[in-house]
């Protein structure tokens, strides 16, 4: 009767994830319409010709693949080489070293998610989750038993963390406090400041932060990025990150989980040893892409970084002007890094429109322009729209949009009545 009643739980859980909803819009496509698809849902720059990694991160892939030494399982926790590399690249932004033994290497940034929420797990905890946010945590924290409270985003304030709501919500069951920095799905780059208070006030509240910064170094924007693991000696720091986003190549699955924590308040050689046996029964990136890692991060020219976020400001900018000329949309700031941006829908102004999904799977098959319902993020009425895209296919899907608003809205549809 109990395994009945917990896979109940589970199936009644919210099942809600990006990929999911994305294939459900592209079954909603209309065959007969002559338009190509533009797809503006995914953060997969990959599908575009402007976005694509070095010339270095191919060559050293083959030529790990070619020396034949990287054909066997690599240590569960990782090659230590790629630790290595791995702990070096981060350290370059901190005020202390990390040593390889802080680094554990995952596939994605997805697997050092539940890697994450699993260790935190214990019976009757909670976990701290940003909304708007990224919906994998909602779903592994379900997995794992974990209890969802929701603190807000502050849109008006940049998308900042509401602090108060973060207070108000934990109590000595909470185990995790997560922030996404860069902003997923928000476009939003935290300050100094703003990131000392996070950390102010995990420390008050004795738990750690988990620092999501899969987008790290992809900011355009006022503020530079700042690591999280800059205050690693006041909070213990979960940091979770990959190749993928800064090197363009998500489908290599090469993520990384380290421990920030100097002062040694979170990380014991009981908790260390839980970690690694986790790991055991984990299956880590292919060895050979593993062993890439030190020289892509080694002899990666800072050319390609620069070119990328180049690109990334001239789309958001494109973004930004162009949402700013649709009267049923707002976009309460403009995108300071990541590769997307939230936007608000005046659902009052449309006249056959119900909500964010049924104005996307509208938009999917009049005009075949795929963008993310903000219910996906934990936004009603909001959409995602992901600017990781070549500037003349964004100029025209975002043209689509305001031609389809126009459509749809209250007084165009009077005058044609």
């Amino acid at each position: 009767m109990e395994n009945g009643s917990a896979n109940h739980e589970m199936e009644t859980a919210s099942t809600i994830t990006i990929k999911g909803i994305l294939s459900l819009l592209m079954q909603n496509l209309d065959e007969n319409n002559c338009k190509r698809l533009i797809p503006l849902g995914m953060g997969d720059p990959t599908i575009y010709s402007c976005f694509h990694t070095t010339h270095v991160a191919g060559q050293a892939v083959v030529e790990a693949l070619q020396s034949d030494k990287f054909n066997g399982y690599s240590p569960t926790v990782g090659l230590p080489q790629t630790r290595r590399a791995i702990a070096e690249y981060l350290s370059c932004d901190l005020p202390y070293k990390l040593s390889c033994d802080d680094v554990f290497i995952t596939s994605g940034c997805t697997q050092a998610i539940d890697v994450a929420l699993a260790m935190l797990a214990r019976p009757g905890a909670n976990v701290l989750i940003p909304r708007p946010g990224f919906p994998i945590y909602e779903l592994c924290a379900t997995f794992r038993r974990l209890e969802i409270r929701y603190y807000d985003l502050l849109p008006e304030n940049g998308w900042e963390v509401d602090l108060d709501s973060v207070e108000a919500l934990a109590d000595q069951n909470t185990v995790g406090f997560v922030i996404i920095n860069p902003g997923n799905p928000c476009g939003n780059v935290y300050s100094y400041q703003h990131l000392k208070k996070i950390a102010e006030t995990a420390e008050k509240l004795k738990i750690p932060v988990i620092a999501d910064e899969v987008y790290g170094h992809l900011v355009f924007g006022d503020n530079p990025f700042v690591p999280m693991g800059v205050f690693g000696s006041m909070v213990p720091v979960l940091t979770l990150g990959s190749l993928s986003k800064r090197w363009i190549v998500p489908g290599w699955r090469l993520g990384w989980f380290v421990i920030n924590d100097p002062s040694c308040m979170f990380k014991n050689p009981k908790i260390i040893e839980r970690i690694k046996k986790y790991f055991d029964i984990l299956g880590g990136p292919a060895t050979f892409i593993q062993a890439a890692v030190p020289r892509i991060i080694e002899q990666t020219d800072n050319v390609f970084f620069k070119k990328t976020i180049n690109t990334l400001k001239q789309t958001s900018d494109i973004c930004w002007d162009m949402i700013k000329e649709i009267p049923c949309l707002t976009c309460p700031q403009k995108p300071q890094g990541s590769m997307a941006a939230m936007i608000k829908l005046n659902i009052s102004s449309l006249e056959d429109i119900s909500d964010d999904i049924d104005f996307c799977f509208r938009l999917a098959k009049e005009e075949s322009v795929i963008i993310l319902p903000g219910t996906a993020v934990g936004l009603k009425n909001w959409l995602r729209i992901t600017f990781a895209a070549d500037p003349q296919s964004l100029k025209e899907a975002l043209g689509r949009l305001k031609s389809f608003c126009k459509r749809h809205t209250k007084l165009m549809l009077q005058q044609q009545q």
